[in-house]
């Protein structure tokens, strides 16, 4: 059987309407695949790279608090 998974969302406006409407974060790899097909200026593509580094480390930690949350809960009885 063949897994479907749901193609990424790669345009940058209909991200920034789900994080608005859902707070649903992009994943990193979809927000550098954002730049890569961005067209931008030299001084606002190393600003965007920048702001990227940043993003995949506060991302990452997400996951780890998440996944400690989730640890927890998963081995606690349910009510």
């Amino acid at each position: 059987m063949l897994w479907r998974f749901p193609m990424p969302n790669l345009d940058p406006k209909q991200a920034l309407t789900d994080l608005e409407e859902e707070a649903i974060l992009p994943n990193p790899v979809q927000v550098r695949d954002m730049i890569f097909r961005t067209h931008l200026e030299s001084d606002q593509l190393l600003q965007a790279n920048r702001k990227l580094k940043e993003y995949l480390k506060a991302y990452g930690s997400c996951q780890e608090l998440a996944r400690s949350i989730l640890t927890i809960l998963a081995g606690a009885p349910q009510k």
